[in-house]
């Protein structure tokens, strides 16, 4: 009897402990859920710098105050060996690889124009008459995204809670708002400068604009920014540029040098009016000045479902093609950019509350320095282009097949084919390929040259080969596509250039902050690609269709 009590004692204990611990792990789980349900951002800011190098976080840090990039690196995740992981390092591309998870060979977007085979003419990347222009009487409201082949993040956070978060992006360019709003975003909106001053849409997103929108640009906020821009600080401080007055900037029409300070209320005419705020940091504090006014008006961030509020700084780039990497202008192009983030943070923490909203940052592309200021430090750079060596290449195709009506487009460092005219001459189009690659090969600022065939039948793992795949598009490429020796460029004497697969273009910075992301810094590396579906793994939705890119693991918590 007493073994029996005692083994019916042991049952009871067991199934005893099977139960607490079994609701133990039950209520861990519950718990577990529950963390990971809080810390679901309200409000998911996606900030694209243009034309920003990773090494300008590092070259003007001792300038920045402490609630820019600064907060950035020191209270979020820094990846510091972030990537473009294909050549055709430029403005649409960029945007649209950032947001759709995917490179040029998925999304579609080669460049910011490019030849189109079918109407055998240039197209602009968002160009679509289809749709009206709103906010302006001209056509430059007359874009949509309807070129982009693949979803983006926007696209994907909105189908996930039908419809019902809000998705709104801005910026200066078209391209750098209707890339990243995708096909599904509430609104996407852009700048019209010349005479007119006034952030515009498309019907493609709406019927007209919001009356907030209409009420912002008849604020005279634009016309405000019609003043001298001169340096920050005593331009002295700026021991991280080179000299203000230097042969390798283009001044603004109507100034004696390209020096500070700019006077342009002085030059306005003389520069398309409200062209020339795009071309001053004030451009990006005017870029801040909308995306405070949509938080605030669109309600972003204040209800249950996370909402996605796209920006995209565009001055920098277009500072950065007038006056080079190495300006002053440059250095402080970005100390005033730290302080318009600073704002832009400091709106979002009251707004939306901090530890409420997860922000990234990042570029759409990096830059070279000014080849004729390396050509006098005597590194290895160049000036000429392919066009250079039209007469000789003109002269090869005479000799070779006797017509240069072989070639059929020239554009975007690519050669199309006219298929008609070597089926005429009954020629074999991979021996044209061949021999055309062989004879560019032999030009000197050529590095290397891709066939189609190579790379549609071809599996590159890394190297420059890689790149170049990444953005071969077989409906939208050339037949040849030319890759330039480093820091060698068509673009001129003055201004920085992008557009390679070398370093200075495709390191760009990438730091994660807010709800949900770790604290730290990593120097692996990291994509481009990789920004969607680490966001999409945040907020526990699908990635999106195209990606190609892996969530980080080391940013999220």
């Amino acid at each position: 009897m007493n073994k029996i009590l005692l083994l019916g004692f042991i049952l009871i204990s067991g199934w005893g402990s099977f139960f607490v611990t079994a609701q133990r792990k039950s209520k861990e789980k519950a718990q577990q859920l529950q963390v990971e349900q809080t810390v679901v951002p309200k409000l998911i800011v996606g900030v694209i710098v243009d034309q920003m190098r990773f090494d300008y976080l590092t070259r003007f840090a001792n300038h920045y105050g402490e609630g820019g990039f600064q907060r950035l690196i020191r209270k979020g995740f820094n990846c510091r060996n972030n990537h473009f992981n294909y050549s055709e390092t430029s403005t649409a591309p960029g945007h649209a690889s950032v947001y759709t998870g995917s490179t040029p060979s998925v999304h579609g977007i080669v460049g910011n124009n490019w030849y189109d085979k079918v109407s055998k003419q240039m197209v602009y990347c968002v160009a679509d008459p289809e749709y009206s222009s709103l906010g302006t009487t001209s056509d430059a409201g007359q874009m949509s995204p309807h070129r982009l082949n693949a979803p983006t993040i926007t696209d994907k956070l909105r189908t996930h809670f039908q419809l019902r978060s809000k998705v709104i992006s801005i910026s200066i360019k078209d391209r750098g708002a209707l890339l990243p709003a995708g096909f599904t975003a509430n609104a996407a909106y852009w700048f019209r400068g010349y005479s007119e001053g006034k952030w515009i849409s498309s019907s493609f997103y709406m019927d007209e604009l919001p009356q907030w929108v209409s009420d912002f640009n008849a604020s005279g906020i634009a016309a405000s920014y019609k003043k001298t821009w001169n340096t920050l600080k005593e331009i002295n401080q700026y021991l991280e540029s080179g000299p203000d007055s230097n042969k390798y900037e283009e001044a603004f029409a109507g100034e004696n040098g390209p020096v500070f300070p700019h006077r342009l209320d002085e030059i306005w005419d003389a520069n398309n009016r409200f062209e020339l705020i795009k071309s001053s940091p004030y451009g990006n504090s005017l870029t801040t000045d909308f995306a405070i006014a949509a938080i605030d008006n669109e309600n972003l961030g204040k209800d249950q479902y996370t909402d996605f509020l796209a920006i995209s700084y565009s001055s920098t780039d277009i500072v950065g093609h007038q006056f080079g990497v190495n300006s002053k202008e440059i250095q402080d192009m970005y100390l005033r950019l730290d302080l318009e983030l600073e704002r832009l943070m400091e709106t979002l923490d009251n707004e939306v509350g901090e530890g409420e909203y997860t922000l990234f940052l990042t570029a759409d592309h990096g830059a070279m320095n000014v080849s004729s200021y390396l050509e006098d430090l005597k590194i290895p750079a160049g000036l000429l282009g392919i066009d250079k060596y039209n007469d000789r290449f003109e002269e090869f195709l005479r000799y070779k097949y006797g017509t240069t009506d072989i070639i059929q487009h020239r554009s975007n460092k690519y050669l199309f084919f006219n298929y008609d005219v070597i089926a005429n001459l009954g020629l074999e189009r991979q021996k044209v390929e061949e021999d055309i690659r062989r004879e560019i090969l032999t030009y000197d600022p050529i590095d290397r040259v891709y066939t189609a065939d190579q790379l549609l039948n071809s599996s590159y793992v890394d190297g420059i080969s890689n790149l170049v795949q990444n953005t071969y598009n077989p409906k939208r490429s050339g037949d040849l596509l030319l890759i330039y020796k480093a820091a060698n460029t068509a673009y001129g004497a003055t201004g920085s250039d992008h557009g390679s697969p070398y370093k200075y273009d495709t390191h760009v910075p990438l730091i994660f902050y807010g709800a949900g992301i770790n604290n730290g810094s990593t120097v692996n590396r990291t994509n481009i690609t990789d920004i969607a579906p680490t966001i999409a793994t945040l907020l526990g939705i699908a990635f999106p269709d195209g990606s190609q890119g892996e969530p980080i693991k080391a940013v999220l918590k």
